[in-house]
């Protein structure tokens, strides 16, 4: 989502909304989906794949001539959708440019295992030994970043760069989710300093602030995860504001 808006592809990728409530079938389409009239995502699958068996999740990138699924890798997706229509958008802007890999790959690799998916090992986690691991690296993880971004505008320089964004759909979602619901609770986005200003600068970015429903958002780890939270109440707050002013231009 935040590539399509970032890259103009607005006009040319459809996107198709799953319901914020995953049960018994997993994930739902809100409405029949518009192309097949299917109801849920994993008959996608099995359009695709008849014997598919695997895991269904999101994001799905789906290829309407050859009925097939391209990918649904987010990571995967971004960089495909960072250059592959830029003949057809006229958009050049480059979030993997080559004097800047290096460093992107070094954000990546630290980001994906502690931070994207560190959050979701602490909300998992079944031993008390492993979550106070996954805890420990998260939280060690945030405050170098944090410390990074005190003298650095944004990961790799003044460039707002793909790891940005990987690092973003995380933190969007950290202080209404991932401090409750998945116990990551030594401290909030908004208790660091850094983080939050630059949270903020990319949220206020053209066209972000649409690919974030945080009322959706909370619904789905909430509502989902029965065995994290099995009243399945949605709390009312945070009270979060990304649009107030920061300070990386």
């Amino acid at each position: 989502m935040v590539m399509r808006q970032l890259k103009g592809l607005v006009p040319h990728i459809d996107v198709t909304v799953v319901s914020p409530d995953m049960l018994e079938k997993g994930w739902a389409f809100e409405r029949p989906e518009p192309l097949y009239g299917l109801d849920f995502l994993h008959q996608l699958y099995t359009k695709a794949k008849p014997d598919y068996t695997g895991r269904v999740t999101v994001p799905v990138l789906w290829d309407k001539q050859t009925e097939t699924i391209v990918s649904n890798e987010s990571s995967e997706i971004m960089r495909m959708l960072n250059t592959a229509f830029n003949a057809i958008t006229g958009n050049t802007d480059d979030y993997y440019p080559a004097a800047l890999q290096d460093d992107i790959e070094h954000w990546n690799a630290l980001i994906y295992p502690a931070i994207n998916n560190g959050v979701y090992r602490c909300g998992f986690a079944t031993t008390q030994a492993a979550y106070e691991e996954a805890y420990d690296a998260l939280f060690t993880a945030l405050d170098s970043v944090n410390a990074h971004l005190a003298t650095h505008r944004f990961l790799t320089g003044d460039q707002i760069t793909e790891a940005d964004w990987r690092l973003f759909t995380t933190l969007v979602r950290f202080d209404a989710v991932y401090v409750g619901h998945f116990k990551c609770n030594k401290r909030r986005i908004a208790d660091y300093p850094h983080l939050q200003d630059y949270l903020k600068a990319l949220y206020q970015q053209p066209g972000i602030a649409d690919t974030v429903d945080i009322v959706h958002i909370k619904r789905h780890y909430y509502f989902s995860h029965a065995t994290i939270n099995p009243t399945r109440i949605v709390p009312v707050g945070p009270d979060l504001d990304f649009t107030s002013a920061h300070t990386r231009g």
